[in-house]
């Protein structure tokens, strides 16, 4: 079949801008209307000269953009006869009925149900949860650290190194485990993380079987759920108490051999696991062969004594597996995390890592190895901890003695946040969503739970704040605006 003649050249709709790249710019119009259909092949384009005077700019210009378009095959040149546009494979028009997509991978399937909300914006408001003081990081300190490293750093330190992590930084976390938490550990069992986030997640990628039971605190730390569900993991919520999780519930639950828990400081209700339930716990992943992901994420923050041992520290039979994060005592954007593992999955857990993201980042790794030997960590941390006392008591002294459907502030002795129980969930939307209209932030007791959970709703309802984002003076104005938005 012969093919129809090419329409002459046509600069419709060419608009260049001066001052932003001029030959960039033609290029790019050219380059779209080629792939469109706009230029079909075979077009001649002007000469170069002649079109420069079309469109009012030099022929220098005009053939740096032809260089380009030559240089990636949209247009060709014919000896003695100029210049074409190429003939390029066109895709048919698409057909008036719909189209069915492809399928989605079962994992795909999985993302839809299970991922994370988008983080709230901009600067920490009062009551963000999850957030410590940022204002008190010594920045300055760190950006001096920083800047030491990076003026003449280690050709050995620059390519690519050991997957579990800077052996200095590992070392130094070891000790300070060991010194502060009473956690007997060596840096060979250390592994940096991005946060606590990817710690979850590596070991949702190695110790969970399509199928198999995961306990989970119910409430409890919705996004832990999310990685070990797309793991392919069955969720088994167990409840939590004013002792903390359901340790007999759990004894009770066939075919389970991973809990995830978090005992210092429960996320959200805000309780701590009791020793006894602590020592019942370690007898059953004994019992059952199975393991214990201890997610110590604020367990530095105790007010009244020295923080508690970690329930790693309890464990003889090396089941435990222990989460630690820099974020919430330096701010969650450092990405700094790292697990404590049982000599017996350090190396797998290593192997992983690298498949992964090969390993953490250098810079930030040696310079909070130098933060911590140099003192500035621990000092750092003894200053949170009365900071995060200051804002508890701020906040306990401004709240309102009564507000109805509520129950009392609860006593606040660990972390950085607390969790006020709410009548029904109808109470519980209702000052939500009067905070947020306010401007304040909060978040409902309810969505801590996980779907089909036994739980009456109304039995989940509740208030979870934040109390460590923002100075005194902010939180004293915050419950004021409370007490405008819930008319009391």
């Amino acid at each position: 079949m012969n093919r129809a003649p090419a329409l002459p050249f046509d600069l419709s709709g060419i608009r260049l801008q001066p001052g932003q790249g001029l030959a960039r710019q033609l290029y790019q119009a050219l380059r779209e209307r080629i792939l469109d259909g706009r230029l079909a092949g075979g077009t001649r384009l002007p000469a170069s000269r002649e079109l420069a005077a079309l469109l009012g700019i030099s022929r220098n210009t005009v053939t740096r953009a032809l260089d380009q378009l030559y240089a990636e095959g949209y247009v060709a040149g014919r000896v003695g006869d100029g210049t074409y546009i190429a003939e390029l494979p066109r895709s048919r028009p698409a057909a008036a009925t719909a189209v069915t997509p492809a399928a989605a991978s079962p994992a795909l399937q999985l993302l839809q149900n299970h991922h994370l909300a988008m983080p709230a914006k901009g600067a920490p408001r009062a009551f963000r949860i999850g957030v410590p003081a940022f204002d008190l990081f010594p920045f300055e300190t760190w950006a001096r650290l920083q800047a030491r490293f990076w003026r003449k750093p280690s050709p050995a330190r620059l390519g690519y190194g050991d997957p579990a992590g800077d052996i200095q930084l590992r070392e130094l976390i070891a000790a300070y485990l060991r010194s502060s938490r009473g956690l007997t550990c060596e840096a060979t069992q250390v592994l940096i993380t991005c946060g606590s986030q990817q710690a979850i997640s590596l070991c949702a990628q190695l110790l969970v079987q399509p199928g198999a039971r995961v306990a989970l605190e119910n409430p409890g730390y919705r996004a832990a759920g999310h990685a070990f569900a797309v793991a392919g993991a069955q969720l088994c919520g167990i409840a939590v108490d004013g002792d903390g999780l359901d340790v007999a519930a759990l004894q009770r639950l066939n075919d389970c051999r991973l809990a995830y828990v978090t005992p210092a400081h429960q996320y959200p209700s805000g309780v701590t696991l009791s020793l006894q339930r602590r020592l019942a716990l370690l007898e059953w992943a004994k019992r059952v062969n199975g393991w214990i992901i201890e997610d110590d994420y604020d367990g530095e923050y105790r007010y009244s004594g020295t923080p508690l041992a970690p329930l790693a520290a309890l464990d003889e039979q090396q089941r435990v597996i222990y989460i630690g994060t820099f974020g919430k005592l330096a701010f969650p954007a450092l990405r700094l995390g790292y697990l404590v593992l049982p000599p017996a999955l350090a190396e797998s857990f290593a192997r992983r890592q690298a498949l992964e993201m090969r390993h953490s980042e250098v810079g930030t790794q040696a310079v909070m190895a130098e933060f911590i030997a140099a003192g500035h960590f621990q000092r750092h941390v003894r200053r949170m901890r009365q900071a995060a006392r200051s804002r508890r008591d701020a906040l306990l002294a401004a709240w309102p003695a009564a507000i109805p459907g509520c129950s009392p502030l609860p006593a606040v002795e660990a972390g950085l946040h607390l969790s006020i129980k709410v009548e029904s969930l109808a109470r519980e939307r209702e000052l939500i969503g009067a905070a947020r209209a306010a401007g304040i932030e909060m978040n409902p007791l309810s969505d801590y739970w996980l779907p089909g959970s036994e739980t009456a709703e109304d039995a989940r309802a509740g208030l979870v704040l934040g109390f460590a984002a923002v100075p005194e003076a902010q939180i004293v104005e915050a419950v004021q605006t409370l007490h405008r938005a819930w008319r009391l």
